[in-house]
């Protein structure tokens, strides 16, 4: 993987979250909370101090390793157009799900993606709270892994009919036209939800507790980490129009499914945007 160690990097992302978001969690700082985007849109000292933490770990083992981490766009939006040309780079999400970490809610993680001349090659997913990662490397299958060793392989659930589906839906970037015809579907599935941290809705639909996720807004640090380790546990994964998701990709939806018939199922049904 360019000389890039996945269990290397894998205990970097949990080294950080024991030394920088751990110990700030239900413990922040009045006014260290601060708004970007929108109200729902936040950042802690818990997102900056990690990301610095990764990026400088990255520099000492990997010399040269572009990162592009959210925070670190936040502030050079400049840096985000050198991931797809890039020889290796690391995407990093150092707090992903700040909205419930800043309400003190224990479902959050840390993710990072190996991406190698425009390819996904690996992704993790670290949970903090449960300290247990998710993780893939391209062709090697999706595992669950615990700091003892012991692993599990990942494997998506069997299809099912859309009444009987459990869906993780993201729907805050829907378009507002489409927004109440989309939300109207929903009520199709057996269970719709939406845990505001993307890391584990790909956490749910990579392990098989899940028949699909859908994301409108893209950002490569919230979704190439979860795409590559679902592709690897079997799903089926494209943008809204059919087309493969790739790191560059900015725009277009993505939708994961069991199998590519549940795919054209759930877009000619419920996505039709």
């Amino acid at each position: 993987m360019a000389g890039i160690d996945i269990t290397d990097l894998a205990n970097i992302l949990r080294d950080a979250a024991k030394t920088e978001i751990l110990p700030r969690f239900r413990r922040l700082a009045p006014g260290t909370v601060k708004t970007k985007s929108n109200p729902t849109d936040l950042v802690t000292e818990a997102d900056t101090e990690a990301e610095w933490f990764i990026k400088r770990e990255v520099d000492k083992r990997w010399p040269g390793t572009l990162v592009v981490g959210e925070e670190s766009v936040a502030a050079d939006p400049d840096l985000l157009g050198k991931l797809a040309d890039a020889d290796v780079a690391i995407t990093v999400d150092p707090v992903d799900g700040t909205a419930n970490f800043a309400a003190g809610l224990p479902l959050f993680a840390v993710m990072a993606a190996v991406v190698v001349k425009g390819e996904t090659v690996g992704g993790i997913i670290y949970d903090p709270m449960g300290d247990d990662w998710i993780l893939a490397e391209r062709g090697s299958g999706a595992w669950l892994r615990r700091p003892d060793g012991a692993q599990q392989r990942l494997q998506v659930r069997e299809p099912a009919r859309i009444e009987d589906m459990i869906a993780h839906l993201s729907i805050a970037f829907l378009p507002a036209a489409d927004k109440p015809r989309i939300l109207a579907n929903f009520a199709r599935f057996r269970i719709a939800a939406n845990y505001r941290v993307a890391g584990h809705d790909y956490r749910t639909f990579a392990s098989g507790h899940a028949h699909c996720v859908m994301f409108n807004k893209l950002m490569p640090w919230d979704h190439l980490p979860g795409t590559l380790i679902s592709e690897e546990a079997g799903a089926t994964v494209r943008k809204f129009d059919g087309s493969p998701y790739r790191p560059a990709d900015l725009s277009g939806g993505l939708l994961l499914a069991t199998d590519p018939d549940s795919w054209s199922l759930l877009r000619r049904e419920i996505f039709t945007l």
